[in-house]
């Protein structure tokens, strides 16, 4: 590995990685060479980027060296177009016409996986595998010898799925991006391929993965939600990869300043000269079976069909060669079937300023989602309404070309290349920043006897717990019974707490308010279930929190659907409340129950939830959908705000302890209480009536310090919250401690040290306690 004294200029250094470099060879000499930028390639048109990061570009050169003398020779001469070669050699053809080519790609682009062929042995599936594998280590190996420390290393498509994985093995620190410029599938077209999960687990390596729409990003987050069983956000995958929309654009000054060049304009003429008098539609595409030629002849010949009076006067010009050439003409035919982006779109608009030539654009391409505003969307496996949009664009007023022209082209001039690709670098180097801050900020372990302390100075506390798997029973394997109940060594110091009139406990579930009632009937304690959307004061009825807007329509549907998989997983069970679902198969065989919780979920989105407003959440050991937006730091608020209505304190709050075994969506209650947010949260203020003086006063919900604020987490190192406490044990011992310590300071006036070390260890009998891994 370089150092940072080898590195040359001032800008941060770039290297792009893709599988093949920019560049056109040719054998000048012996051991010479002449290169050129290939035209039309995405990467030479990074002018923007390359001028703000001193960039090289790493790839496979376009054809394999094997005399050590040439190989040296030819990479020095790639050196001054800073280009590093990577030589495949024998494995070129496994790798990238085998497994990249072969199978990777018809999978992306919806077409589903080949045949293997049975008479080939020598070309498995498993053996291209071997290969795409063994070539993603040969560019690891190249990109380690050039590597300076502080590098940005952008990998890009789908022949480099591996290489995240195995920069991150080889240095975590080392800033890694990845940009899939194929369209991504639906989870039922890539569960097909055999190594899929290797795969995802391997880009989710990367600090940040693009796509060209947002259509693609969705897939693939479902995609890992659904194979992987990891929790998806908008976001992207929680505590993995972080997912962004970028559609690539292209350099328009270019094809702008190409549109006057003397053989341009002599070669426009010409083209003028000989479709004199007839409206011309143009194709431009490789030749490619999902660009859709077949399908855009089909739709032609049907046009031709309906009108016959146009036969003799319009033209279709089809252009399908490996390389493009930017063609300035009257109207432009993209019948791509699956594409994920089509930047020829993009050139033709770029190089209508004269024309206004119509745009005729498929909607499986996905420059859909980008020029749709100005183009003819079409669907070319529907030949008639080809027809008709090609009929539409002829006939199209100057006014409406005009309009639909004006809209595009100010996209395609905003939306460039060089923006793209500085939009995507400035977003992976804030993704890493936010990660290394991620990781800074493991919290420590909850410091027990500051909290005990300061818990004991103060004059009116809170303590809001969670229930599952922070205040209930343990539970193994042989459990039978599948209901959650209160862990009977905390019943004792509950109730001193409950009772202690300084002290206030909330219990704040996902859980339903029978399984709540059930479990703290018999404590003077405040209840919030469904997270928040239901309170139950010390005594008394239940209180509706849930707006009155929400729609609960899916819970009906995704009720059977959860009663479906709790019926074929043994061990499993659900929990149904008002606005929310569980499903939990913690004590199901660990295989069979992720594996389950795929099918549940393909089931749903597929179905009951197909169109509802809920977010799905994968924890560890359960799959929970629920209302969109409920969390339980969206109740705090209410449920302070019932507090001071009900309790009529004559003291604001100063102690704070919040813990809990929760997932990542709710970990927003840690938050809440931190105390450079708390004014902007809380302008919370009540009017109490004071027993001695008759008169109302002003007063505030807080005046908590910042020392005097926990929150803990129960048995999770990532988290927003201050603290950690290894299990839901330390939480049974902890609030014993609390409850002791309350009681020795009301009888004796004091509470030392060596009394909460003591009361420790015999909460403990004397051992040092496991975290809880039964905890649900």
């Amino acid at each position: 590995m370089m150092s940072y004294d080898d590195a040359c200029g001032e800008r941060p250094r770039l290297l792009v990685v893709a599988n093949r470099l920019p560049v056109s060879a040719k054998r000048t000499g012996e051991n010479s060479w002449s290169l050129e930028m290939s035209p039309g390639g995405k990467f030479n048109l990074l002018g923007g980027v390359t001028a703000q990061y001193d960039t090289k570009w790493i790839g496979w050169p376009g054809f394999d060296v094997y005399d050590e003398v040439e190989k040296h020779a030819f990479s020095k001469s790639l050196a001054e177009m800073k280009c590093i070669p990577v030589f495949l050699n024998e494995v070129f053809d496994q790798y990238y016409h085998g497994y990249s080519n072969g199978i990777l790609w018809p999978i992306l682009h919806h077409m589903g996986l080949p045949q293997e062929d049975d008479n080939d042995t020598d070309k498995t599936f498993q053996t291209q595998y071997d290969a795409y594998k063994k070539a993603n280590r040969m560019f690891l190996d190249v990109i380690i010898d050039n590597y300076v420390e502080g590098d940005i290393i952008w990998c890009q498509d789908y022949h480099l799925m591996f290489l995240p994985q195995y920069l991150k093995e080889y240095n975590n620190n080392i800033k890694v991006g990845w940009f899939l410029h194929s369209p991504f599938p639906s989870s039922e077209v890539y569960k097909t391929l055999p190594s899929r999960s290797e795969l995802l687990r391997s880009v989710l390596k990367a600090d940040l993965l693009g796509f060209h729409t947002y259509d693609f990003a969705r897939h693939f987050v479902s995609t890992c939600t659904r194979i992987l069983g990891v929790e998806g956000t908008h976001e992207g995958v929680v505590v993995q990869g972080r997912v962004t929309r970028l559609p690539m654009g292209i350099d328009p000054e270019r094809f702008l300043s190409t549109c006057k060049l003397p053989e341009v304009i002599q070669q426009m003429s010409e083209l003028k000269e000989r479709f004199a008098g007839k409206k011309v539609i143009l194709g431009v595409d490789r030749l490619d079976m999902i660009k859709g030629i077949p399908q855009k002849y089909l739709g032609f010949e049907k046009f031709l069909e309906e009108n016959p009076n146009l036969r003799d006067k319009v033209v279709l010009v089809q252009i399908a060669v490996p390389t493009r050439n930017g063609v300035s003409e009257y109207v432009m035919l993209v019948t791509s079937l699956r594409d994920g982006l089509n930047l020829v779109s993009h050139e033709f608009v770029a190089c209508q300023e004269a024309k206004r030539g119509v745009l005729i654009l498929s909607e499986f391409a996905g420059a859909g989602q980008s020029l749709g505003a100005g183009a003819l969307l079409v669907n070319p496996w529907n030949v008639t309404e080809v027809s008709s949009a090609i009929k539409e664009a002829l006939n199209m007023s100057a006014e409406e070309r005009e309009k639909r022209h004006r809209v595009n082209f100010e996209y395609v001039k905003t939306h460039s290349a060089t923006k793209w690709g500085l939009d995507f670098l400035s977003e992976l180097n804030e993704a890493f920043h936010e990660s290394e801050m991620q990781i800074r900020k493991i919290p420590h372990e909850l410091p027990q006897q500051d909290a005990i302390q300061r818990y004991l100075q103060s004059n009116n506390r809170l303590i809001i717990l969670g229930f599952c798997g922070a205040l209930t029973e343990p539970m193994n394997n042989q459990t039978k019974e599948t209901d959650l109940k209160l862990n009977p060594k905390l019943k004792g110091s509950l109730k001193a707490l409950c009772n202690d009139p300084k002290t206030t406990v909330v219990v704040l579930s996902r859980s339903g308010r029978d399984i709540l009632d059930k479990n703290f009937g018999e404590y003077k304690i405040w209840l919030a279930a469904e997270n928040g959307m239901f309170l139950r004061l010390t005594t008394g009825e239940w209180v509706t929190n849930v707006p009155e807007k929400m729609n609960l329509d899916w819970v009906d549907g995704a009720k059977n659907v959860f009663k479906y998989f709790t019926d074929r997983t043994p061990r499993s069970f659900f929990e149904a409340s008002e606005t929310s679902l569980v499903w939990n198969y913690e004590y199901a065989d660990a295989e069979f129950g992720r594996a389950q919780a795929r099918d549940m979920l393909q089931h749903l989105w597929s179905g009951p939830i197909s169109n509802a407003s809920v977010d799905v959440v994968r924890g560890n050991n359960s799959v929970e959908v629920h209302a969109m937006g409920v969390t339980k730091g969206t109740a705090i608020s209410r449920i302070l705000g019932e507090l001071l209505h009900k309790k009529s304190m004559s003291t604001p709050i100063d102690f704070v302890f919040c813990s809990g075994y929760l997932l990542e969506k709710d970990e927003d209650i840690y938050t809440f209480f931190e105390s450079e947010t708390l004014p902007s949260k809380l302008p919370l203020e009540t009017r109490s009536k004071s027993l001695k003086k008759k008169r109302k006063v002003s007063l505030n919900a807080l005046d908590l310090k910042k020392e005097n604020y926990f929150s803990a987490s129960i048995g999770q190192a990532r988290t927003k919250a201050r603290y950690v406490i290894d299990s839901s044990h330390d939480v049974v011992d902890f609030l014993h401690m609390l409850s002791v310590g309350d009681a020795m300071t009301r009888t004796t006036g004091s509470f030392s040290n060596s009394d909460a070390n003591a009361n420790l260890k015999h909460s403990n009998g004397g051992k040092t306690r496991k975290p809880n891994s039964e905890v649900c």
